[in-house]
């Protein structure tokens, strides 16, 4: 499926965040991802987070990218905010959106799986490399939003 493009306004994510890379997550020894939203879960985190929005949905927020997909970057596990010093931005700009629906965590590894696919098939596509998310919908369904330029 292919993904659609859209504009999205600025908005804001406040959570718990952790700085790791895709060699990282690779490996079990050093994944940080799945423990992140383990935590995020288990202290009922998006209950407890300040100045919520009405926007129920769940974040994960890919932003401070040190480079491109091999390089480093933050995770932020969260619920939109209307203002927070420990927020993070989602920029206003273009994405494209990938969306899929199945069983978490699995669903979302094999979308991003589909997303480097995409973005190696469509080299005139240029991602931004400023801020990424997943905007959890439900139980089982996630769509990906990938900045472009």
């Amino acid at each position: 499926m292919e993904p659609t493009r859209q504009h999205q306004g600025a908005f804001r994510v406040a959570g718990l965040a952790v700085r790791t890379t895709n060699r990282e997550e690779a490996s079990p020894a050093t994944a940080r991802i799945g423990a992140l939203w383990s935590r995020f879960f288990g202290e009922q985190t998006a209950a407890s987070t300040p100045n919520r929005t009405s926007d129920a949905r769940i974040f994960g927020v890919y932003s401070a990218y040190a480079s491109d997909a091999h390089g480093a970057f933050d995770l932020t596990a969260g619920v939109a905010v209307s203002s927070g010093p420990q927020s993070v931005a989602i920029e206003a700009g273009d994405y494209l959106v990938f969306t899929a629906q199945g069983q978490m965590p699995q669903v979302v590894i094999a979308t991003w799986q589909r997303i480097w696919q995409y973005f190696e098939a469509h080299p005139e596509i240029v991602r931004s490399y400023r801020s990424d998310f997943e905007a959890y919908e439900g139980p089982d369904t996630v769509s990906v939003h990938i900045g472009v330029a």
